[in-house]
């Protein structure tokens, strides 16, 4: 059992590999999830989306059945995103999911899903708001140019208006284990909010894009190099990436990413210690269509033959090559060829011990291992473990990940 804060939220630790979704109005033009935003559109524009809403296909446990198939064990939603939509029965404003032909309480019908399955939830809840006239827009990102006619921008009754529905998140829908803000547009610093999150919900944590540094790190897609470079995190990080690089949310004609790209993504989080949160954006019916279901499933049986080199696992650093990740337990090492390699093997220098045992996972095949002195080492004219003959081709829209038993191993690798 791996632990970080000694107290309930070390579930977090433990549960890797997390769903997330992307899910509100925008899924009717099914073009971005900030659809309001990069198209300049007015308040009473958008809102008409609103009046097509209604999702009669939604089922929750059709989603837990495909998170669960692909090994996922929390599932992230969003609550609220930049458009001020809200997808539960809030009491704080007229502007959300029981105002739309659906009339029905989305937020409720997963809570009581997860519960009944005892899925981790975690809510997503965005501070930019497009819609409500408290709101200070000023034309930043995520925000209308100006604030429109009749509005009343106060950051203090704003944020006034945040605290109260976030206490209706943390309140009124059993046991929250997470809470993911986004879009902290003006900067504000206020602990206080936080702190309620954590009295009203002890297991949750809370990520750093809020109202405070939080619990966690989220680097996002491919903009945060440092995940890649860094040989492992320092503190909780949880990665995420969408399936699909045009947006976040239900997209038609989507661009989608290779399962190579994806999955090497998933490697390289959860090998330097991590989790990784893979995103689907659900359409206007609900539904996470199969173009969608059908990435997450073979990310998700990639994941399942291969998730115990995450398990209790630290990451070190060995061999001459950085673009291979290896993950330790005890006397175990697992090699992840996390980038595509160059060649059928991998030169595992300084080691020179021959391990006992050597399977590749995702096959259960026996991997080639072999101690012997190269050419390209001739000057100092010492051998080393090298792994032959790898089914690199036959793997290359995936992760190749190898484990090797030893009897022992010196306590520092790296």
């Amino acid at each position: 059992m791996r632990t970080y804060f000694g107290d309930a939220r070390d579930w977090f630790m433990n549960a890797r590999f997390g769903l997330f979704i992307h899910w509100g109005i925008y899924s009717v033009p099914g073009w971005h999830e900030q659809h309001q935003f990069r198209l300049g559109l007015s308040r009473s524009e958008y809102a008409k989306l609103g009046e097509e809403f209604n999702p009669v296909r939604f089922d929750p446990d059709t989603w837990l059945d495909l998170m669960q198939e692909a090994g996922m064990e929390y599932l992230c939603f969003t609550t609220k995103h930049i458009d001020g939509f809200c997808m539960w029965d809030t009491k704080a404003t007229d502007y959300g999911i029981m105002n739309t032909p659906y009339k029905r309480d989305v937020l409720r019908m997963i809570a009581d899903a997860c519960g009944r399955r005892s899925v981790p939830l975690c809510l997503y809840y965005s501070v930019a708001d497009m819609h409500h006239p408290n709101y200070p827009n000023a034309g930043r990102s995520y925000e209308l140019p100006a604030p429109e006619a009749g509005d009343d921008p106060d950051e203090e009754r704003y944020v006034d208006f945040v605290r109260e529905q976030v206490r209706e998140l943390c309140t009124g829908y059993g046991p929250i284990h997470g809470f993911w803000w986004d879009a902290m547009m003006f900067g504000r610093k206020d602990p206080s909010i936080n702190t309620m999150i954590r009295e009203l919900q002890p297991a949750a944590v809370i990520n750093g894009r809020g109202f405070d540094e939080g619990d966690f790190a989220t680097p996002e897609r491919d903009w945060d190099d440092s995940v890649r470079t860094s040989a492992r995190f320092t503190k909780p990080t949880e990665a995420c990436q969408s399936v699909g690089e045009q947006s976040w949310g239900y997209r038609l004609n989507e661009d989608f990413y290779t399962d190579r790209h994806l999955i090497a993504g998933i490697d390289n989080a959860l090998a330097k210690g991590g989790n990784y949160l893979l995103n689907a954006g659900p359409d206007a019916n609900g539904v996470i269509t199969e173009e969608y279901g059908s990435i997450i499933r073979r990310a998700g049986a990639w994941y399942t033959g291969v998730r115990e080199a995450f398990e209790e696992t630290t990451a070190v650093a060995l061999g001459e090559d950085r673009d291979i990740l290896v993950t330790r337990r005890g006397s175990t090492l697992y090699v992840h060829l996390m980038k595509t390699p160059a060649t059928d093997a991998v030169i595992l220098r300084p080691l020179r011990m021959k391990p006992k045992r050597a399977i590749i996972l995702n096959s259960g095949e026996p991997a080639d291992t072999r101690v012997e002195l190269l050419p390209w080492h001739f000057r100092d004219g010492k051998p080393c473990l090298r792994l032959a003959r790898l089914p690199v081709n036959e793997y290359a829209n995936t992760v190749l990940v190898v484990r090797l038993d030893f009897d022992s191993l010196p306590e520092e690798l790296d």
